[in-house]
C-alpha cells in the first residue's frame, strides 16, 4: 500500500489558520480562533497544526512538506510568537511564500476549474522586499515607479493566470502604507487599496475593528446620494485612493451609544462607501479581464468576502464562470500554502474539490457523551434519537413552533460563514424572531441580518435571480410574494444573503430543510453562526453547550443528542 503524502500548510497572519492535504484533497483544517476562542487569532501556529495532526491520527514525521505565509515576516523554523512544533526537527522542510500568492492558490485549489484568471484583492499583503526576496523573478512584472519608490510598499492587487499546474503572475501592484495616525481614517493598512479604505471606514463608524463586515450590513439603510465625491482613481490601470475625501468626515463614532444616536449619518456614509467599493472592484477587475480575458475567474483576498460587490460582479459578466473562495481572508492564507505545495512543489496534478468548505474533526457520541457527564445539565431535558428521521421531524416541528437550535453536526466549516454544520437555525417568518435572536442569543447590534438557507431547487422560486451561492457569499433579492414569510432573513432593502444548500456535502442539514419545508410549507431556515458577539464560532462539544447555557437558545441537538430548556 502507498504511504499517503500528506503536505501541511500554515497561516500565521491574523485569522491563522492550519490546513492537512493528503494526496492533494483536504482532510482536516482548522482556525486557530475556534481553539483559543480569541476572536481573529494568528501568530503562533502550534495549537492549529496540533488539532490538524490530531485529527488525522499522525505525527509531524508523516509530513512530507510543510508550505507557510506571514503578512510581513519569514517566520522561523523554531520560533514564531512563541516556540513552534517544528523547533527541535530537521524535518519535514519549511517553504515561505507570498500573501497574495496564497490567497491566490487557496482560491484554485478549492475551485471547480482547471484554468482560470485569478484576482487577489485586500488591504496588505506581502511587503516589496520580502515579496523579491521569495519570488526574484517575478521583478520584471513590476512597474519602474513602484521598484524606485523608497517607502515601505505591499501587495495590494494581484492577478495570475492559472494553467492547470501553473500560478503565472500577470500583473502585481502594490502600494506604500498608510501613515499612523490619530486620526480614525488612517490605518495600518496600504495607502492605495479598497481592503484598505473598507476598514478605515468601518473604525469611523463603528469605533474599532472588531467586524469590519457589519459595514455591508449597515449600508442598506444608508441613502444614495447624500456624498458624490470619488475615492478611487485609476492612473495608468493602476488603483491610486485620493486623500481630500477625509476632509468631509471629522465626527468619527466615540461608542455604539453615539453611533446609535447618529444612526442616520453613519448608515449614510456605509451606504456611500459600499457604492465606492462596488464599482471600483467592478473596474479594477474589468480592467485585468479585458487585457487577459477568460471565460473562468477565481476571486480571493479580503474583499472578496463583499457580497453584495459579488453579486454586481457575477451579474456584469466579466467572466462565465466566477468561483468566489469562501475563505477568502487570511483564514484562508492556509488553504493556499497547502495547494501551493501540492501543485508548485511537489508538481503534482490538481485533484477536483468536492466543494465542501466544512473540514474540521468529526466528534464521536463517546466524546460528547463524557462532555455531558462532566457538565451541570440537571435542569435540560435530554434525548438521544437513534433514528435521523425522527431527530429531524422533532426538529423542523420545534422550528416550526418558533423555537431557536443551537445545530451541531460532523466537521466544522472553514471560513467566516457557519453553513450547516455549527448553526443557529429558526423559523424565517414568525413575528420579530430576528430581534430577539439578535437581542437574546447573539447580544450584537439589532441593525445586523440575518441568511436564509433555501434548498438548492428552491432558490429561484423565493428569490429574483435565484443564484447558486453554497457559501453564503452572494446577495440575492427575495421575492415579493414570499417577504412575509421570510422577514427575518431578508435585509430592510429587500436583499438577503443566500445559501444554497447542497445535499451531497451537507447532507443532514438539507434533510433538516425538506423536513422544515414538509412541516411549514417554507423551503428556508433562518441560519446564523453558532457564536454570540465577539466569540469565535463554536467548534467542540462543550463551548457549543456552554453557548446554549449563557443564551436564551431553546434547544441544542449534538449529533443525536438533544438538549432542550
Amino acid at each position: 500500500m502507498t504511504k499517503p503524502i500528506y503536505i501541511l500548510g500554515t497561516g500565521l497572519s491574523h485569522n491563522g489558520s492550519a490546513v492537512l492535504l493528503k494526496d492533494g484533497r483536504v482532510c482536516v483544517a482548522i482556525e486557530k480562533e475556534r481553539l483559543t476562542r480569541i476572536k481573529h487569532d494568528g501568530g503562533n501556529d502550534s495549537v492549529a497544526i496540533q488539532y490538524c495532526l490530531d485529527a488525522e491520527g499522525i505525527q509531524l514525521k508523516d509530513i512530507v512538506l510543510v508550505v507557510q505565509c506571514e503578512n510581513f515576516v519569514i517566520p522561523q523554523r523554531e520560533i514564531f510568537k512563541g516556540k513552534r512544533l517544528f523547533a527541535d526537527t530537521l524535518e519535514p522542510k519549511i517553504i515561505t511564500i507570498s500573501h497574495h500568492l496564497a490567497h491566490a492558490y487557496s482560491a484554485v485549489g478549492t475551485s471547480p476549474f482547471t484554468t482560470c484568471n485569478v484576482m487577489v484583492i485586500d488591504g496588505c499583503g506581502s511587503p516589496l522586499e520580502q515579496f523579491l526576496e521569495l519570488h526574484p523573478e517575478q521583478k520584471e512584472l513590476i512597474d519602474e515607479a513602484i521598484l524606485s519608490e523608497v517607502q515601505m510598499q505591499c501587495e495590494k492587487d494581484s492577478f495570475y493566470y492559472f494553467d492547470g499546474q501553473n500560478m503565472i503572475p500577470l500583473v502585481k501592484d502594490f502600494s506604500i502604507m498608510s501613515q499612523n495616525s490619530a486620526n480614525s481614517l488612517s490605518l495600518p493598512t496600504t495607502q492605495h487599496s479598497i481592503g484598505g479604505f473598507y476598514a478605515a471606514i468601518s473604525n469611523y463608524v463603528f469605533g474599532n475593528m472588531d467586524d469590519v463586515g457589519k459595514l455591508m450590513g449597515l449600508a442598506p439603510y444608508g441613502k444614495s446620494g447624500v456624498y458624490d465625491f470619488e475615492v478611487f482613481r485609476f492612473d495608468e490601470k493602476r488603483l491610486f485612493v485620493n486623500e481630500d475625501w477625509k476632509k468631509h468626515f471629522s465626527n468619527p463614532s466615540k461608542g455604539y451609544s453615539y453611533f446609535k444616536e447618529h444612526f442616520d449619518y453613519y448608515a449614510n456614509v456605509a451606504k456611500w462607501a459600499q457604492e465606492q467599493v462596488e464599482k471600483t472592484v467592478l473596474k479594477c477587475i474589468s480592467i485585468r479581464m479585458n487585457q487577459f480575458p477568460h471565460q473562468n475567474l477565481c476571486y480571493s483576498g479580503g474583499v472578496a468576502l463583499n457580497a453584495v460587490a459579488n453579486a454586481k460582479l457575477e451579474d456584469s459578466k466579466i467572466a462565465e464562470n466566477i468561483y468566489f473562495e469562501p475563505a477568502a481572508s487570511d483564514n484562508g492564507l492556509a488553504l493556499g500554502c497547502a495547494y501551493y505545495g501540492w501543485l508548485e512543489h511537489m508538481k503534482q496534478p490538481k485533484v477536483i474539490h468536492d466543494g465542501s468548505t466544512c473540514f474540521g474533526k468529526q466528534y464521536s457520541q463517546q466524546e460528547i457523551n463524557e462532555v455531558l457527564k462532566k457538565e451541570d445539565i440537571s435542569t435540560f431535558e435530554i434525548v438521544e434519537f437513534n433514528e435521523e428521521s425522527i431527530l429531524l421531524e422533532f426538529c423542523a416541528k420545534e422550528l416550526n413552533h418558533g423555537k431557536t437550535i443551537g445545530w451541531f453536526q460532523s466537521g466544522s466549516e472553514f471560513g467566516p460563514r457557519s453553513l450547516g454544520r455549527r448553526s443557529i437555525l429558526a423559523h424565517p417568518g414568525i413575528e420579530d424572531m430576528k430581534n430577539h435572536i439578535n437581542g437574546n442569543i447573539k447580544f450584537r447590534e439589532d441593525f445586523r441580518p440575518f441568511a436564509p438557507a433555501v434548498l438548492k431547487e428552491k432558490v429561484q422560486e423565493f428569490f429574483e435571480v435565484g443564484r447558486n451561492s453554497p457559501y453564503m457569499i452572494l446577495v440575492d433579492k427575495t421575492r415579493k410574494e414570499h417577504l412575509e414569510n421570510l422577514k427575518n432573513v431578508t435585509h430592510n432593502d429587500g436583499s438577503a444573503r443566500v445559501q444554497t444548500v447542497e445535499t451531497y456535502w451537507n447532507p443532514i442539514f438539507s434533510k433538516l430543510l425538506s423536513a422544515f419545508y414538509k412541516e411549514s410549507g417554507i423551503p428556508v431556515l433562518l441560519n446564523t453562526s453558532l457564536n454570540r458577539k465577539g466569540m469565535p464560532i463554536v467548534e467542540t462539544p462543550k463551548q457549543a453547550i456552554d453557548l446554549f447555557k449563557e443564551t436564551a437558545l431553546d434547544i441544542l441537538v449534538l449529533e443525536n443528542i438533544v438538549l432542550k430548556k
